[in-house]
């Protein structure tokens, strides 16, 4: 079996072929398009038919080629850049092009396809990760939309906060929408009609992201397994299941928490055994996981219990927390596979 390695960039794609003794037999390079995905399926075809691949950025760059191979059934790996970037700085002689980075690739599935996340064909996951993605900016532009208005409002009536319902709720959008200020002057009138038209695209915003945060809810239903742990309601499971992406992409909970930076790194010394926090990893999902410990820390006995026991064996509150989010990696991990029963695609597990 030859392994394929890609380096996929945001216009041009480098793909390098190694034989089953490593050594190179062949190097393509063409655009990130369909015809070009179309040209590399050739050019891989005329190699050898038994082939396995690994890509670099295959939810990223990469994710059109990825998804274009795995419809042909061909047996696709995802490669995270740090763990080239590693290879790199460990080499013999240390460099990076397009081509040593795909070689790379291609080394890395070589070595350790029994341990690499296999790229599955998308699913209800993408939609849920677009969904999702589209709700976060739509919340976060009416966050900054809040904040443009409470700023002009400052100007115009320091004390509007004992006159005007609270910016949050309906009673304050709507008084927002008529506002008028006290002041005649051209300034004072050009602020209010700020405040105004931003009142119009902060309803919009709001508006949107009650929208989509209904259908989240309707596509999330799949993944309800998940709102068993405390912390989980069906806004963050669809949240979580747009991150993890469709079937088995970690085959160990362990894998799971270090791709979410949960997983905390040892920094002992002189006898006393210390972990520090983990700064790699997915952002997204690991700031899922500090909310959900939030939650369960004023919520769920067995969890303030839990962290207690930890601060009582000499963590700090904040250790504690990361390691309490470690456990919760866990949970997650076990809950994702009655929504995926192994060996079972989305579409058979709805059967069963």
């Amino acid at each position: 079996m030859i392994t394929i390695g890609v380096d996929a960039h945001k216009r041009l794609h480098v793909a390098l072929a190694l034989d089953e003794a490593g050594r190179e037999i062949g190097q393509w390079q063409g655009k990130n398009s369909a015809a070009g995905w179309r040209d590399l399926e050739q050019w891989a075809g005329a190699i050898a038919a038994n082939r396995q691949w690994g890509i670099e950025g295959a939810w990223g760059y990469g994710r059109g080629l990825a998804q274009h191979l795995v419809a042909l059934e061909e047996i696709v790996y995802e490669i995270n850049p740090r763990w080239t970037a590693q290879g790199r700085r460990r080499a013999r002689k240390p460099g990076k092009t397009d081509r040593l980075d795909a070689r790379a690739v291609a080394l890395m599935v070589r070595q350790e396809a029994s341990t690499l996340p296999q790229v599955a064909p998308e699913d209800q996951t993408a939609v849920l990760d677009l969904l999702t993605r589209e709700r976060d900016a739509a919340v976060g532009e009416a966050t900054r939309l809040r904040n443009q208005i409470h700023a002009l409002l400052v100007y115009l009536d320091p004390e509007y906060e004992s006159r005007l319902p609270t910016l949050k709720s309906r009673a304050g959008l709507a008084a927002l929408e008529t506002y008028v200020s006290f002041s005649h002057d051209s300034l004072s009138k050009a602020r209010a009609a700020a405040v105004r038209r931003l009142a119009q695209r902060l309803r919009l915003a709001l508006s949107q992201a009650e929208e989509l945060a209904v259908q989240i809810k309707d596509a999330a239903s799949f993944f309800s397994s998940l709102t068993q742990l405390c912390g989980i309601n069906l806004l963050t499971a669809g949240a979580i299941a747009g991150v993890l992406g469709p079937g088995h992409r970690f085959h160990t909970d362990a894998q799971l928490a270090s791709y979410a930076g949960a997983a905390p790194l040892e920094a002992s010394s002189a006898g006393l055994v210390r972990h520090r926090l983990n700064r790699g990893g997915n952002r997204r999902l690991n700031a899922i996981l500090y909310r959900i410990v939030l939650t369960q820390a004023h919520h769920s006995e067995e969890a303030r219990t839990y962290l207690n026991r930890k601060v009582a064996q000499g963590k700090s509150k904040r250790e504690a927390m990361r390691a309490l989010k470690r456990y919760i990696a866990r949970v997650i991990w076990r809950l994702w596979q009655e929504c995926y029963p192994i060996g079972l695609t989305r579409q058979e597990a709805l059967v069963a």
